[in-house]
């Protein structure tokens, strides 16, 4: 059986909402996939700017921008399914909502976009929630990629995703780690407006800067990088505290960027080594850090002396793999098989995450 999903993202980098619509295929234990079309839709300064400060929001606050959230996202896959021309060929929808609140280890994570609300304006099966069952059996309820990593690339041993947060799966002989590296494109992205762009394209401005030995030896020496796995990061961790210590510095951006995508080269290292990676095995690198060129040559750099080959997949990969494996979560859920793994995320037990709403019309 074929199962036509649209899988959504919304990453910490707040660069917008990624939506994609795949077919799914399981023959005999393997599972293949298409992504056929997908886009991104990009926030608006607003909307972005409520989604970034949406922890400082009173409790009445918050619930609204969660219920406004997930009308917006049913209101852009609708927008989606008009310009692609796929009415009646949508078997369900996987939401992951923007993640605002993430405390494992009470027990607590949030991610705004009502799944009713995408629901009832899309009237379609709709699975969010995705992170909570996995918190609750005592999991970080992170990563969540690394299923669609283990049923759909198989034939990687390590891989890389650059968003707003860098984080790394490994297979080992008995199954799948995987773990928050350290904050990425937000961080870069953060530094790169203050020269009025959205990012900085390709390492460009990086390219232009120097090495900071102080403040690279500030950032590697955070206690987060001495924690072991498995272990996961809040958005705040970047954007409170990185980028505070960088500002701190007094760099021009310049040089801050440079030293930052120093930091991100060197912490993906170490987490692989961490992880107990082997030489002679490939590494597949997806997210938008993947378009940094100046950040990929230093991991390159960096990877070929551990003798891992570095692998930059075509574009469409790069940008939706995400949201790809959003929609293979969903479809898991809706065949009530397992779709977040234990060994990854430190929980008591894999477990079968995610609440549906069936918005189908009566």
């Amino acid at each position: 059986m074929v199962y036509k999903a649209i899988g959504i993202m919304s990453g910490s980098s707040l660069d917008g909402l990624d939506i994609a619509y795949v077919n799914l295929q399981e023959t005999g234990g393997k599972w293949n996939y298409e992504i056929v079309v997908a886009a991104c839709y990009t926030y608006s300064a607003e909307l972005k700017k409520e989604l970034l400060h949406a922890t400082q929001l009173s409790a009445l606050d918050y619930q609204l921008l969660h219920t406004a959230y997930g009308h917006y996202i049913g209101e852009q896959v609708n927008q989606f399914i008009e310009a692609n021309g796929l009415h009646r060929k949508i078997d369900l929808i996987a939401s992951h909502g923007h993640t605002s609140f993430h405390l494992p280890q009470q027990k607590m994570t949030a991610q705004l976009g009502d799944g009713a609300a995408i629901a009832a304006i899309t009237n379609l099966p709709v699975i969010n929630d995705l992170r909570a069952l996995d918190i609750a059996y005592g999991g970080q309820g992170a990563p969540l990629v690394p299923i669609g990593e283990k049923l759909l690339f198989s034939e990687y041993d390590y891989f890389l995703n650059i968003g707003g947060i860098a984080n790394i799966t490994a297979k080992n002989a008995v199954g799948y780690i995987a773990f928050d590296v350290c904050p990425a494109n937000k961080v870069l992205n953060m530094l790169a407006e203050e020269r009025q762009v959205e990012y900085d394209a390709e390492g460009r401005m990086a390219s232009l800067g120097s090495i900071d030995k102080n403040l690279l030896d500030e950032l590697n020496g955070l206690a987060y990088y001495q924690q072991s796995f498995p272990k996961s990061l809040a958005n705040s961790f970047g954007t409170e505290v990185v980028h505070a210590i960088i500002k701190k510095s007094g760099l021009v951006i310049e040089d801050a960027l440079r030293t930052y995508v120093e930091h991100i080269a060197m912490q993906v290292s170490k987490a692989l080594e961490t992880a107990g990676a082997l030489p002679n095995t490939k590494l597949l690198i997806t997210g938008g850090g993947a378009f940094n060129l100046l950040l990929v040559e230093r991991l390159d750099d960096l990877l070929k002396k551990q003798l891992i080959e570095l692998i930059v997949p075509d574009a469409k990969l790069v940008e939706y793999k995400e949201a790809l494996i959003m929609a293979l979560i969903g479809v898991l859920r809706w065949r009530e098989e397992p779709n977040v793994l234990s060994s990854v995320t430190g929980a008591s037990q894999n477990s079968i995450g995610g609440s549906l709403w069936l918005g189908t019309e009566i």
